[in-house]
């Protein structure tokens, strides 16, 4: 399987609406079945998922999609290793922030809080450059300018690198996970103790 590009659904989407690409390229690209491409086409599959754009993103550009529209048995190319590059530019870069993205920044909290719950208050601080206190009044819709806010992409409004946010997002799935087990353990506990208590009682009568 080759790699897959970062959201494959979202972007699948995206280029179903978007491209005249056949389905059999996306599929391929996005590391999808094929059936489940044209099941997004037929409004099936993928209900209420945003588009994804590739070519924003910087997974893929323009050119390319036009000669694979054209081609139908050209696989389309995913942009990695310039992707990488970028990346380790911006990390050097300074701090600061231009006053234009930093309005974008409560756009970016709601974005993430509607489309990825499960990142902690902490990580998407970090993630858009806000605060905890910031991002837990959008989660509970206190905040003071909430309807005038648009959710939008972090990764496209150039707020963090599409790696840590794909790393956020890995970290907080492992952490769901981890949750997960604990309950089911402590659960499974609880009923045997409950069960222990039940067959005391039994034995008393």
């Amino acid at each position: 399987m080759s790699e897959a590009p970062f959201m494959p659904k979202a972007t699948a989407v995206w280029l179903v609406e978007n491209t005249t690409l056949s389905f059999k390229q996306i599929a391929n690209f996005c590391n999808l079945h094929e059936l489940e491409v044209k099941g997004i086409a037929d409004g099936d599959v993928a209900k209420g998922i945003k588009a994804y754009n590739p070519i924003l993103a910087g997974q893929l550009t323009r050119d390319e999609i036009d000669v694979c529209s054209k081609d139908h048995n050209r696989p389309l190319n995913l942009i990695k290793k310039n992707q990488e590059v970028v990346v380790s530019k911006e990390r050097k870069k300074a701090k600061y922030t231009p006053l234009s993205k930093r309005k974008d920044r409560p756009d970016s909290v709601l974005w993430l809080v509607k489309n990825f719950p499960q990142l902690s208050d902490g990580q998407i601080a970090k993630i858009v450059g806000s605060t905890k206190s910031t991002v837990g009044l959008i989660r509970n819709r206190t905040y003071w300018n909430l309807s005038n806010l648009t959710a939008k992409d972090p990764v496209i409004l150039g707020l963090c690198s599409q790696l840590q946010f794909e790393k956020a997002i890995g970290k907080a799935d492992r952490r769901v996970k981890r949750e997960k087990k604990l309950k089911e353990k402590e659960k499974k506990l609880k009923e045997q103790e409950e069960a222990k208590v039940e067959g005391t009682s039994n034995e008393i009568n």
